[in-house]
This record gives C-alpha cells, structure tokens and sequence, in this order.
C-alpha cells in the first residue's frame, strides 16, 4: 500500500484512501493481519493497533534502521481489541497499541509485559504524563503514552458558528435535526453526554446521574442522522450528510480540514474528553527487544513528530522535546493544534480542569453502557 499522503494528488487521494481504507479494516478483521506491502526483510514485528500506526508515514524509518517489517492488526475500539487478544495465541502480538483506559484491563488480564521505565524517555514528558493513570500497578510500569487528543464538538463551519459549537446543547438545535451524527462508540458519546449533566468526573456516576444521563441521551434520538464507523464519519462530515458529530474530536476533523473541508472541532465550556493511546509489549512477545526499540523510537522526538503529524489521524503529543521538534519542523500544524510555545496552548486546557480522561464506568459496567447504547441505536 502507497503512502497515502505523498504525490501530486495527495489530498484527493488520502481522502479517497481514509475512506476505503477504514471500511475495508472493518471488514477485514477476521483475516490474520492487516498487509500494507511486501517485504524482503526476514524479521516481522507484529502490531495490534488502531489503523495508521504502522504505515509509512510512522514505520519506514524504523524499518529500514532494523531491517524489520511491522505487521499490523488493525481493529476499531477498545472492546474489539481485548476481543481480538482473547481469541489470539500468547505471543501473537509483538506490540499492543490501546487506549489508556484499557490498559488495566490487558494488565489484569495478563496480556501484557512489566516495562523497565528506564528504557524510555519519560523525563522528557511533562509531568501531567509521566505517571499516567493506569499504565502503573504498585509502582511498576505496563504501558508507555505515546499520544494524545480532545474529544468535543465537531461541526460544519458553514453550518454552525463557533460560539454556537461551544456548547453541547448545540447537538439538539433545530438546524442539526436529522444532521448529527454519532461515531459509533459508547465511551466517547457518553461521556460528552454526562459532561453537559455537568458530572465531574464524567464517568463515575451514582445510579441517580446514571438514569438522568440516559434520559438526557434518549432526547437528542431525534436530531441523529446516523451511527458511522471510521469511514463513514469521514465521508458524512467531509460531503455535509451531518453538520455536527457526537464522540469525536480533531483526530477526524484534522485530516478534513488539511483538506480543505470546512469542519474544525472545539472544547465546549463544558468540557471535553481526552482520548489517549499508549504503547505495551505483548505477554510472551516473539521480538520483545524490537518491540522495546520501537516504543523508544515512537517516544523520542523524531517518533513524536512523526506520530503528530500521522497521516491517518493527527494527535497531540506528550513529550516536550517532541514539541520543540515540531515547533521547528511543521510549525503550522503545531499552531493548529495548539502546541506552540511560550503561548497558552492545550496544555493550559489541561491544568484549567478542562479536559476530562476518557475512562471506564465506574459505578456500572461496560456492559451497561454497552447495552444502554446499543438501545439508544435500535430506537
């Protein structure tokens, strides 16, 4: 498969690519590996990770220094992935990419390796990232952050104004009835939904807040145009099908707009969500030292460049010399992600209370919010 975002018509073709690209994943998910390309190098180094984290925008490099070729899984959230360990030999995943809020999960569950925190570079993050929430168990280190982003609302610039996008009640204005749209996961769209009942924290909720955040959700049923997978949210915002989605953030918008789509994504005064992907080594992992070296590559400031600038999805990232690079590399897309220096920047959404960590429920399980989602769909 071609980098999607080099030649003369990059921007049409990454577009077209994203969009057949995401729905070909969906579909393909019970063959053993997702394939990119093909390799002469004798040494494959096996990944299970949401799509663009192993194509060669982020992996060519690495490859060549090691004369590897990474082999990805892709899947499409967090359930499907521990689904996916489950069904799958010890050992068939070199690396694991996750959101941060399963990691306790893959390490309860024995699916991944204790890591040595001083083989990567962890002072070089700022320290709201250093001691991640979950990739640590009683002082030992499991997982290792590799990027992050904001969930908020997302809309069509020419539909909504700003100001108006600044407040999740916008998801129930007459000009978004049967224009909204849902990026099909309960995390995300929940969440947003317990933010505008105006819990803090959003996903630990006594039965009380539970029952109310459902009642809230069942009333914005009306203004939904459609629950979409990853290409499907693309195509929809990018050919105006929806002027607003639920559960996403710039990792979709950010791609469009590079494209020159009139979309964008903004923090509610509510507040929003951060999604956050990190990097383990699989339990029983056939190259574990390569796997080791790619976490440190991904980690180090090329890697961080590299990661924030993917192709697939755009991210923030946590480390500080990975913005320095940036900032002297690609200053535009480190202005338009807010990543600049010296000025307030999205760090300051953080340290302002903000933005929330996605999370797990806690007071209910995931299969009841699972279910309550998979009612509010059928409705």
């Amino acid at each position: 498969m071609s980098n999607p975002s080099s030649g003369p018509g990059s921007l049409v073709t990454r577009r077209r690519f994203l969009h057949g690209s995401m729905v070909a994943v969906s579909g393909t998910l019970s063959a053993p590996y997702v394939m990119r390309r093909a390799s002469a190098a004798t040494t494959e180094l096996t990944m299970l990770a949401w799509y663009g984290h192993a194509e060669p925008d982020i992996v060519a490099e690495f490859e060549e220094q090691h004369d590897v070729t990474v082999k990805p899984k892709y899947y499409s959230g967090g359930d499907n992935m521990l689904a996916l360990i489950a069904q799958s030999p010890p050992g068939t995943y070199d690396l694991i990419l996750s959101d941060a809020e399963y990691v306790q999960q893959l390490n309860a569950a024995g699916y991944v390796e204790e890591l040595d925190p001083g083989d990567y570079p962890l002072d070089d993050y700022y320290p709201e990232f250093q001691q991640f929430p979950g990739h640590w168990k009683d002082g030992k280190l499991f997982s290792v952050m590799a990027r992050f982003g904001f969930l908020g609302v997302a809309y069509n610039t020419e539909a909504l104004t700003e100001e108006e996008a600044r407040s999740y009640q916008v998801y129930w204005s007459p000009k978004l009835t049967g224009k909204l749209g849902h990026f099909d996961w309960h995390l995300p769209n929940l969440g947003q939904m317990s933010l505008h009942n105006g819990n803090h924290p959003p996903f630990d909720l006594d039965d009380a807040a539970w029952d109310t955040l459902r009642e809230t959700t069942l009333t914005l049923r009306p203004q939904v145009g459609g629950f979409f997978d990853y290409g499907g949210t693309f195509a929809s915002l990018q050919n105006g099908q929806m002027l607003a989605f639920c559960g996403i953030g710039d990792w979709i918008t950010g791609v469009l707009q590079k494209e020159g789509a009139a979309v964008r994504t903004v923090v509610p005064e509510e507040g929003g969500l951060q999604w956050t992907e990190s990097f383990s080594i699989g339990k029983g992992a056939r190259h574990p030292e390569l796997a080791r070296q790619f976490i440190q590559y991904i980690t180090s400031p090329e890697g961080q460049v590299k990661s924030a600038n993917m192709a697939a999805y755009p991210a923030l990232i946590p480390s500080q010399k990975g913005w320095e690079l940036l900032n002297a590399e690609t200053p535009e897309e480190a202005q338009r992600q807010g990543m600049v220096l010296g000025q307030r920047n999205v760090m300051d959404d953080i340290r302002d209370g903000r933005i929330h960590f996605r999370a797990l429920p806690v007071q209910q399980t995931l299969e009841d919010w699972n279910d309550f989602w998979s009612d509010y769909k059928s409705g």
